[in-house]
């Protein structure tokens, strides 16, 4: 695993934070850390990097435990909000960055061709940074990001100040390095952007992680059926798949995992003198989802 935690807790004088997270995650994946601003998300990147010590629980990144300095090297973080010199190029800056990395001066140069193909920055190196827009600036942050090539990247709130243009730039890049097979780790409070580039999802909420899972498995929904002439009979045959339906009038809602199961319903409710006029998923929004696992106040 790249990041594993065990009920991993950070507060500050027992109040703000986060509290007993603990989860896995794997080489490859986009992980997506969801939540409102002021959840804990940024606490608990900074945590993870060793930036803040841990309150009690443990962690490991990369099989090492927490704030090891060789891991840190295979490491890369974009801040949020973050600020660089004005006054530096896009190419100085990159090659300030692989100073500060230790890297040595021909494998700077090197890299700094290659990131700023990958940012989309060809051309740009020699501009101040005071002259780029926000999103070249997002950009070039990323390219400090991945300069040392890192296994796992750290990004937080990386598009939530740009425009719609700017946020696919920076999307087209986390797709590019996803394909690279570098581990990303996003924290966002930004749905959009959670179902276009997430493997798997964990919702957050003062400080506590409320839900994890892939997408599928956080926006399964459940079947609507129609039926006419229901009776006990079927109600009881569909408790089979569902113990927990719901049944309204001539409509039953229930959970079915496996879409191969919905045949079987059909011929449930038909061979106990049933008429199925509809069977469908009900759509289910991961903006519906996460309203009502954090709830209105402060949503975004």
């Amino acid at each position: 695993m790249m990041i594993e935690t065990y009920n991993l807790t950070k507060q500050f004088n027992g109040k703000g934070g986060f509290i007993d997270i603990s989860l896995s995650i794997k080489e490859g994946e986009v992980f997506s850390f969801l939540g409102k601003n002021g959840a804990g998300k940024s606490t608990f990147i900074r945590t993870l990097l060793g930036i803040l010590y841990p309150t009690s629980g443990k962690g490991m990144m990369l099989g090492k435990p927490l704030g090891d300095v060789e891991t840190r090297r295979k490491i890369g973080y974009l801040p949020e909000l973050f600020q660089y010199h004005n006054w530096l190029s896009g190419y100085e800056l990159l090659f300030n960055h692989g100073l500060l990395y230790k890297m040595n001066k021909k494998d700077i140069k090197e890299r700094i061709e290659v990131v700023l193909d990958i940012v989309g920055l060809k051309g740009h190196e020699d501009k101040k940074i005071k002259e780029y827009s926000k999103g070249m600036k997002q950009r070039i942050g990323l390219g400090c990001a991945i300069l040392s090539d890192p296994l796992l990247l750290f990004l937080d709130e990386p598009t939530s100040a740009l425009d719609p243009l700017g946020r696919k730039q920076v999307r087209d890049i986390i797709f590019k390095l996803k394909h690279e097979g570098k581990t990303i780790f996003l924290n966002t409070h930004l749905l959009s952007e959670v179902e276009l580039v997430s493997d798997r999802v964990a919702i957050i909420d003062k400080g506590r992680m409320m839900k994890v899972g892939t997408m599928k498995e956080l926006l399964l929904s459940s079947v609507i059926l129609s039926i006419g002439n229901c009776n006990e009979r079927i109600i009881n045959e569909l408790k089979r798949f569902d113990s927990a339906l719901r049944v309204k009038g001539n409509e039953i809602e229930l959970s079915v995992e496996n879409d191969e199961l919905l045949p079987q319903i059909a011929a449930s409710i038909i061979e106990n003198d049933g008429l199925l006029y509809m069977m469908k998923r009900k759509e289910n929004l991961l903006e519906e989802l996460f309203i009502k696992t954090v709830g209105e106040d402060g949503v975004e």
